[in-house]
């Protein structure tokens, strides 16, 4: 591990007045499941690092609450804090599940919601969820603050929109309607602290047998989390039979396809995710439906 500075900022405003000065390199650490470990394996991404800014003692983003029809979660909130909400677990159970399968307890304990998506490495778990709930997030510097969706602030693996004098603050996810039903299921090399080989996050309405609404999101498949818009738009109005469910994950696999072309991989994993996707629709409808599924 290299000797390296390290601030605490006690507010928002005092960790961007550090990070709006352009004359080092500064990395923000709250976690540090994804920092500590790049500097220790000296990463291209972290090895020219001078400056760590530690967020963990900014209340400004910590904390979740329900306000304005919205869950608003504070970018440093750990994946245990989150887990254990009683918000979350009410009106977010896909992102509680999510959250239940990263890593081990010690990490959850320490790793944050924001630090997941920000590092946006291929396997980060709780994006598909957080796609799939139309989260959005809010991003400030000294002079600006914005929101945006969660898929636009991703641009490819391990890249982001955050520029380098920006904070993410916190995470605003609009509470789902209690028709919405869906799932959350991961595939690793092992039932525990794995890294993921596939993720997917459903969450979809009936209504009056047929497909209303429905997200699709998956992770580790692509090379970051991603929705898949002309599944979902080719779902939406079908009736719900048990051949639809399989002409829909059918079309799961074309469309991975179109984003990765064939990779080594795929012959293993596009049948897995299109078998994980028929599950969960099915579940779901069986849940849901006026009729038995056949």
């Amino acid at each position: 591990m290299p000797s390296i500075e390290i601030l605490t900022p006690k507010s928002l405003h005092e960790a961007l007045g550090i990070l709006s000065d352009q004359n080092k390199v500064l990395r923000i650490i709250a976690g540090g499941t994804d920092v500590v470990t790049g500097l220790k394996q000296e990463s291209n991404r972290f090895i020219n690092t001078e400056v760590l800014v530690d967020v963990n003692h900014i209340a400004e983003i910590k904390g979740i609450e329900r306000r304005n029809g919205k869950i608003s979660i504070g970018a440093a909130s750990t994946f245990s804090e989150i887990y254990k909400d009683q918000i979350v677990s009410k009106e977010l159970p896909i992102l509680k599940k999510a959250i239940a399968t990263i890593g081990s307890l010690q990490i959850r304990n320490c790793a944050t919601i924001a630090g997941n998506f920000v590092n946006n490495a291929p396997c980060a778990d709780t994006v598909p969820a957080l796609l799939v709930y139309n989260a959005t997030i809010e991003i400030e510097s000294i002079n600006s603050k914005r929101e945006i969706p969660l898929q636009e602030f991703l641009q490819g693996p391990y890249k982001t929109q955050l520029k380098k004098d920006e904070i993410v603050t916190r995470i605003n996810i609009p509470v789902p309607p209690k028709t919405f039903t869906g799932d959350f299921y991961k595939i690793g090399r092992r039932r525990a602290v794995a890294i993921s080989r596939i993720t997917l996050a459903v969450l979809m309405e009936l209504k009056e047998n047929k497909i209303n609404e429905i997200r699709i999101a998956s992770g580790a498949v692509t090379p970051i989390g991603v929705r898949f818009p002309e599944l979902e738009k080719f779902a939406k109005g079908n009736e719900v039979d048990d051949i639809f469910l399989k002409t829909l994950s059918s079309k799961m696999g074309e469309e991975i396809i179109k984003l990765t072309g064939l990779r080594w991989s795929s012959e293993y994993k596009l049948p897995t995710v299109q078998q994980m996707l028929y599950v969960i629709l099915r579940n779901a409808a069986t849940k849901n439906l006026s009729k038995k599924l056949i």
